[in-house]
């Protein structure tokens, strides 16, 4: 969810912890990523990471380029060659149709143009920051339901927003892009207020 350029090869993606996990699937390169675990071992929800580059940097550190790829829920926890290990279940957005899928787009519609405004409403040098570290703002996609995880510019938004952490993972656990949509829209209104 969130990428830089100037940590460790311990944590290379964020402030939190991250590990390897011993993937299951031969030759994959996903990682597991702990969204908020400063209290806990590790946290109820998360989301795998597919690496997409990793450079080692002449001083030590590492630039990892991941992005997230599905969200789950920790089911049960273990520990096993002192690694903390867990059974997980892959979280899905809900689908809907009918004249919840038409109210559900124009929550979309109008919650995107509000992050387009609020991101125009931004300096230069603080969006060509953002364009550095998260990229640009996604497109608005034409089918919002087309991925299980919602559209992309949701989770662009979460990140660059830089919410605590322990809000995140509420966003993160929530099944229903309508009640994410809500979310990102309280904040943004928050946010435009001051």
């Amino acid at each position: 969810m969130e990428r830089s350029l100037d940590h460790s090869l311990r944590c290379p993606l964020c402030k939190q912890p991250l590990q390897e996990v011993g993937c299951q699937f031969t030759g994959c390169q996903i990682l597991f990523y702990n969204t908020h675990a400063r209290k806990l071992e590790f946290a109820d929800y998360g989301c795998l990471l597919e690496i997409h580059s990793l450079e080692l940097l002449p001083d030590g550190r590492s630039f990892v380029d991941a992005a997230g790829c599905s969200r789950f829920k920790v089911l049960k926890r273990g520990q096993r060659d002192g690694y903390h290990t867990a059974d997980i279940q892959y979280l899905e957005d809900l689908k809907v149709d009918g004249s919840e899928l038409e109210a559900l787009e124009h929550l979309h519609d109008d919650v995107y143009q509000q992050a387009q405004d609020w991101y125009q409403r931004l300096g230069d040098r603080v969006r060509e920051q953002i364009d550095r570290q998260y990229g640009a703002m996604p497109d608005r996609e034409g089918n919002i339901q087309a991925s299980s995880n919602g559209p992309a510019w949701c989770w662009w938004l979460l990140s660059v927003l830089q919410l605590d952490p322990a809000y995140q993972t509420t966003v993160l656990s929530l099944d229903s892009l309508k009640d994410r949509l809500g979310h990102l829209r309280l904040v943004l209104e928050y946010f435009s207020q001051s």
